[in-house]
């Protein structure tokens, strides 16, 4: 069983705003027609609303609840719309301003989560990156979502964060499959550095590093999407075209549930290290 969609979870909040409304504006006896001449808008921007194509702002909210004598239900609506809005954050708009204001906005969340599970299928996970990997990763993100090039800063910042696996206090699980470990992410110097950090982080006491074998058979869940879980308080998904956050406590526990599965298919300690091994064994 695989955790629902999470491009879906963020679309179902949105729509869960949007029937609210709807349920507002029927309460009230009033039209489409109605509640948007109440409002001041056309009444397109009202079916655009309903059917959760466009996301209502806060003031769009305001007035549809005093169209419909229900004002003492704005403020909860509001906060339920930008919840739902909070889910999902497009890639290019985070990373507008370059990519180091963005590993710079991770460093609360880091400070205070305690047990960190991160899933990976086709990369090393950031907190076990090295400076030539990051460099190359960072470098061909920016490239593609056309960011501003500050990938040196970006990748000091990702690099300073990653100091937290030597915190004491804090935990980390790590499961990646055999792929990441053959994908190449820079040259072949900077691929062998990567797989020879982790090979010595592997080994720190807080850190639990698993590695799905290719050859693996009888999984019940396919490779997904990139997820990291802090605590149980959230869980970050990373899709090409924006990162979603997960709140809700019952896809919170599907995540932990999918990581415990993948976790089971994971080989740990000498077997790990033989597939990282071998790895660098291939490297050119």
């Amino acid at each position: 069983m695989s955790p629902a969609s999470p491009s879906s979870s963020a679309q179902a909040a949105r729509t869960a705003v949007a029937v609210r409304l709807r349920e507002l504006r029927k309460d009230a006896g009033l039209t489409v027609t109605e509640l948007a001449n109440r409002c001041g808008w056309h009444h397109a921007k009202t079916s655009r609303i309903e059917n959760a194509r466009t996301p209502p702002n806060a003031t769009d909210i305001r007035l549809w609840c005093r169209a419909c004598d229900a004002a003492d239900q704005a403020a909860d609506l509001v906060a339920q719309s930008i919840h739902a809005e909070s889910m999902y954050t497009e890639w290019r708009r985070k990373i507008r301003t370059g990519l180091k204001q963005l590993q710079e906005s991770y460093a609360p969340l880091y400070k205070r989560t305690r047990h960190f599970r991160v899933y990976s299928p086709g990369i090393v996970p950031g907190l076990l990156q090295t400076e030539g990997y990051v460099a190359a990763l960072l470098g061909g993100i920016a490239e593609f979502h056309a960011a501003p090039d500050d990938v040196a800063a970006a990748a000091s910042v990702r690099m300073e964060r990653a100091r937290v696996v030597h915190e004491p206090g804090k935990r980390f699980a790590f499961v990646i499959e055999e792929a990441a470990l053959h994908y190449r992410i820079g040259d072949s110097d900077a691929m062998a550095a990567q797989l020879g950090h982790l090979l010595t982080v592997g080994a720190l006491p807080a850190v639990s590093l698993g590695v799905i074998p290719s050859a693996t058979s009888d999984r019940q869940l396919r490779p997904l999407e990139t997820f990291h879980i802090f605590d149980e308080a959230l869980v970050s998904v990373e899709l090409l075209t924006a990162q979603v956050n997960v709140v809700q406590p019952s896809e919170i526990d599907l995540y932990l549930k999918a990581f415990a599965q993948l976790h089971q298919l994971a080989v740990y300690g000498a077997e790990a290290r033989a597939l990282i091994l071998n790895a660098i064994e291939t490297l050119d």
